[in-house]
């Protein structure tokens, strides 16, 4: 219910965002360049770019959904929560000599871990905690047959206004408070509670390392993998562009290893090559190595033929073909498919730490998993997204810098 509610409220939040930017906009007056100078822009890709704005509002409406579905006090705005407070109901039961008695039960429902409120005595509320089912004792242990006039089985339940009332198969009431629509904690942590846990674990470290040492060592882990599947996917994939012997070759293999997804390897590397660095930088090297081949191959044979008669025309021998003509054509295909590959290394990092690694953002998740500290799995997948992010803006950055030609034929 919870996950259905949130998906609503990100698709009217994306609906009324679209609709409100787009009203602003038309007030403003239109900008006199080129791509606004354009008659027809419906399926030309040069007349789309990222709207910034949208990007901005994306991520707002993101944190506001999170603060909202969990109570963060960076929100102004909560969906309802959990019950807190007292609530009582009334019941009928009929004792072993068939009298029937009414009585009323009253509960104080407190939040999860909180120091209890309640008195003591024969009138203080059964202690109850928000969201979790309490099993209710009636002195006597006569038979329930209605909570609040309203008839019960064994097996049914009952809403009432601050949660529900359930009889068990041994005939034993059972309540439970209104949950609402807000996330526990174990499922989903507030933005404040993450963004603590990053000041400790920044302060303090984790699990005898640093924060820095875990996201340096999964750092370097994929760069290392990244690096050798390009020193030998490239070289492998210009080989296989230019001669049919090696494509004939290699194809079957690096079609067939290319949609095994590296999780799948896991088993075969730790056999292979042990369970320490040497297992998880191949892995990595695995999970890059097929993506580059592919760009290299795609971008020698994207190359313009033209080009390529051009240059034999002019006298070039096939060395000055390959640096002249093949190798800068091809250099396109080979940034796009190294911006896959880290991608790929970065969604498989957290796997390569799954077994016996002493330090990482993957081995700090897979260990806070274990204890069910979610708010450290939220901030490690937070990390490596965005140490992800500002690898991919590098590298395209560096494309523009290394490849200016990129989309000019």
């Amino acid at each position: 219910m919870t996950a259905l509610s949130i998906l609503l409220a990100y698709i009217v939040l994306f609906s009324l965002s679209a609709a409100l930017l787009r009203a602003v906009r038309q007030r403003r007056v239109k900008l006199n360049d080129f791509v606004n100078a354009k008659t027809v822009t419906f399926g030309d890709e040069s007349a789309i770019t990222a709207d910034r704005a949208a990007s901005v509002i994306s991520v707002l409406v993101i944190f506001l959904l999170w603060g909202a579905f969990t109570g963060s006090k960076y929100v102004p705005l909560h969906v309802p929560g959990p019950f807190i407070g007292e609530t009582e109901f009334s019941y009928q039961a009929r004792t072993e000599a068939g009298e029937v008695i009414e009585g009323d039960m009253r509960l104080l429902v407190e939040p999860v871990g909180a120091p209890s409120q309640a008195g003591a005595g024969a009138q203080a509320p059964v202690v109850v905690q928000a969201g979790r089912d309490k099993l209710l004792k009636i002195d006597g242990d006569p038979q329930v047959i209605s909570i609040n006039g309203t008839p019960i089985a064994a097996g049914e339940r009952i809403d009432i206004d601050d949660g529900t009332v359930s009889l068990t198969a041994k005939g034993t009431l059972s309540f439970v408070s209104a949950k609402g629509l807000q996330m526990e904690p174990i499922w989903l942590p507030s933005p404040e509670a993450v963004a603590s846990r990053f000041v400790e674990i920044a302060v303090n470290g984790y699990q005898n390392y640093t924060l820095w040492e875990h996201l340096g060592a999964s750092l370097m882990r994929v760069l290392a993998g990244f690096a050798l599947g390009s020193i030998i996917g490239i070289p492998l994939g210009y080989a296989m562009g230019l001669s049919g012997w090696f494509r004939g070759w290699f194809d079957p293999i690096v079609e067939f290893m290319r949609p095994v997804p590296p999780l799948a390897l896991i088993p075969l590397v730790i056999i292979w090559f042990g369970i320490w660095e040497t297992g998880k930088i191949v892995l990595l090297f695995l999970a890059a190595l097929w993506v580059m081949t592919i760009a290299a191959r795609a971008g020698v044979s994207g190359v313009s033929i033209t080009k390529v008669h051009a240059a034999y025309s002019l006298g070039a021998s096939k060395w000055q073909i390959l640096r002249h003509v093949i190798l800068p054509n091809s250099l396109p295909e080979i940034f796009t498919g190294a911006r896959v590959a880290m991608g790929i290394c970065w969604g498989t990092v957290v796997a390569a730490e799954l077994v016996a690694a002493q330090m990482g953002a993957g081995m700090m998740i897979i260990a806070a998993s274990k204890f069910q500290l979610t708010d450290i799995v939220l901030m490690g997948i937070i990390l490596i997204g965005i140490i992800g992010y500002g690898i991919d803006v590098l590298m395209r950055r560096a494309e523009i810098k290394l490849v200016p030609w990129k989309g000019r034929s």
